[in-house]
């Protein structure tokens, strides 16, 4: 494999990783103002795992994400690892903040 495709591959599954991770922050910080979880002391059983839902679907959109990074860094490597260092610390940053402000 060559080392243009190597770089490239590396970088849309960096793209990838920090899509899902921000947008599990996002989609958490939505789900808390729209679709409140019961009360754990009151529910028994229920189907729908939440936690579960959220991570794939992040997991489907960073996928989506990383394939778009690699047809990116295929035509310019050098600004998508350049964009990439901002968009981690956002993605930090917004994780950081559901967390703290809606558990």
């Amino acid at each position: 494999m060559k080392r243009e495709t190597l770089v490239a591959v590396a970088l849309s599954l960096a793209w990838g990783l920090v899509i899902a991770v921000g947008g599990y922050g996002v989609l958490r910080s939505i789900q808390f103002f729209l679709y409140p979880d019961p009360n754990p002391k009151t529910l028994v059983w229920s189907a729908h795992a939440g936690f579960f839902w959220r991570a794939w679907s992040c997991a489907y959109a960073g996928g989506i994400a990383a394939f778009l990074a690699y047809l990116f860094a295929r035509r310019g490597a050098a600004a998508v690892a350049r964009a990439l260092v901002p968009a981690t610390v956002v993605a930090a940053v917004v994780l950081a903040l559901q967390v703290a402000v809606f558990p």
